[in-house]
């Protein structure tokens, strides 16, 4: 997965993501959400299966002419019991949903929910009990809610101890109901005997909530970066990992991009803690509208993060994979955008070094739509700092640089790289945009890189169903050139010459705002 995987849905970023005052981490809560989905769910399966009996046996007698059983008769008040319950659960497995409510909303009527069942319980228990044994139960499914509640619903001890205690006073609250109510006959052995185990359970109950506030309040703290709430991974690459996060102050939303230590390391080495640093300073250079914008950059934790703009929309290799390949007036739209960003780049001296449709992201931006931004400028080289590139087809360098997209002499592992590496990339991303394919198909990564070396490419006209401007075929071949002297020699070059391709303007706003309304692509 690319480093900067930033995909979004369009609620991603909703309130419900925001720390509660149940002071837990988003992953808490979207667990509170399952939990509380499935004990309603499966409340909604027990309560039901009473009440699917007794409509049975209703409508077996009145189909066979048989006398109701007195059972069944005795039992008739039970289930408008069971179908309000029935109800109620299907109501809270429908807000449990993700979405449906703000998570502080959910942790309410979750705890009210629970009260409730446990009142439920406590008084079909007794009841039934009475008439079935004329005696009252010694216990009941009551404290064993008690006891499961911190785990259903987690939330800070106090809160929580006083939810545990109104569900355990639901116990001999249905017991003194029963009583005035004439149903049941209790005595004071049979009051004890409802409140004692409930009471206990409360005590098992505040312990259990005190260890899971704690364990969410431990992930919280880990969660906090600088200013900003790190809230939900969203890609995980060979250098680091990208996570949605939240300015504690300005809540505004970003996406954090931090290192990770390699595998049985504790710390970052200090090679990838220069490359972090150095992809930091570049982007907060560049300005193209069409590169990714950087907030903020820093230390903490021990670990260097910079904070990024959190886009919405998919990568270009996503895009062609679930639509197939591009109109060539969509895909002459995207590639100027990628000049653009590339353009800005070289005249600031830095090389990408890594263009693929993985870090050419499509997205709505503003009024915008087909917007484009290129990301990951994790391989970035200036071209007067000195670095010897011979290492290209080091292990680090065939995991960063992507082979099905490396230019001939980075594949040779020759030292002078130049801006027109990033133009051999940029026609194979042209490629993959008309047809769907890989320039060069390969079972390994050396294959790849010993076509990209040394074999011509075919054109892309020979390798699409669509038609293709005998121009824009050209112009691909161009960049694709083995020898740099051979392609466009800038991006604001490739870019004019892209522009003068015959129906290159028939791509326009209007389009691609229709076809983002059209398949609303967001979701990865």
């Amino acid at each position: 997965m690319p480093e900067h995987v930033t995909l979004l849905r369009p609620d991603a970023a909703a309130p419900d993501s925001r720390r509660t005052p149940a002071e837990l981490p988003s992953e808490f809560l979207d667990q509170v959400r399952g939990r509380v989905r499935l004990l309603a769910l499966f409340l909604l399966i027990g309560f039901s299966v009473d009440l699917l009996f007794f409509a049975g046996a209703w409508v077996g007698a009145m189909v066979g002419g048989r006398a109701f059983l007195q059972s069944y008769r005795d039992s008739a008040f039970f289930q408008w019991i069971n179908l309000g319950a029935v109800l109620l659960s299907a109501s809270m497995a429908w807000l449990a949903r993700k979405g449906a409510l703000p998570a502080k909303r959910l942790h309410d009527l979750a705890l009210a929910y629970v009260v409730v069942i446990c009142f439920v319980i406590a008084f079909e228990t007794d009841w039934q009990h009475f008439l079935d044994r004329g005696t009252l139960p010694n216990l009941t499914w009551v404290p064993g809610v008690v006891i499961l509640l911190p785990l259903i619903v987690p939330g800070p001890p106090r809160r929580m101890l006083a939810a545990a205690a109104i569900a355990a006073a639901m116990s001999p609250l249905a017991l003194v109901l029963l009583a005035a109510m004439g149903k049941v006959t209790a005595d004071a052995d049979n009051y004890l005997a409802a409140s004692v185990s409930p009471l206990l359970a409360v005590g098992f109950s505040y312990m259990g909530a005190r260890v899971m506030y704690g364990l969410g309040r431990e992930v919280a703290a880990a969660r906090e970066w600088g200013s900003y709430r790190l809230e939900e991974l969203l890609g995980r690459g060979g250098m680091g990992e990208v996570w949605r996060a939240r300015h504690r102050m300005l809540a505004r939303p970003a996406a954090i991009k931090l290192i990770r230590p390699a595998a049985g390391a504790t710390v970052a080495s200090d090679e990838a803690v220069r490359r972090f640093e150095r992809e930091a300073q570049v982007i907060a250079r560049l300005n193209s509208p069409h590169t990714v914008h950087l907030f903020d950059f820093g230390v903490a934790n021990g670990s260097f993060y910079y904070a990024m703009e959190l886009l919405e929309g998919l990568d270009a290799d996503a895009l062609v994979r679930r639509f197939g390949a591009l109109p060539y007036e969509r895909a002459i739209y995207l590639l100027r955008q990628i000049c653009h960003s590339l353009s800005e780049a070289d005249s600031c001296g830095v090389v990408h070094r890594d263009i693929k449709p993985a870090n050419i992201f499509l997205c709505r931006y503003g009024e915008d739509r087909d917007f484009v931004k290129v990301l990951d400028f994790g391989l970035v080289r200036a071209l007067d700092d000195g670095t010897n590139t011979a290492a290209a087809l080091t292990q680090e360098n065939m995991i960063h640089g992507t082979p099905a997209f490396m230019a001939p002499e980075q594949a040779l592992g020759r030292a002078a790289i130049d801006g027109r590496a990033d133009i051999y990339a940029t026609g194979c991303v042209a490629y993959w945009f008309l047809t769907g394919q890989l320039v060069f198909p390969a079972e390994t990564p050396m294959a790849m890189l010993v076509h990209h070396a040394h074999t011509e490419p075919p054109p892309p006209s020979s390798r699409s169903e669509q038609a293709i401007p005998p121009d824009l075929d050209r112009l691909i071949l161009a960049c694709l050139a083995k020898d740099p002297a051979s392609r466009p020699q800038s991006a604001r070059e490739l870019s004019q010459r892209l522009s003068e391709i015959e129906g290159a303007e028939r791509w326009t706003e209007a389009r691609a705002r229709a076809w983002w309304e059209s398949y609303r692509p967001t979701g990865g």
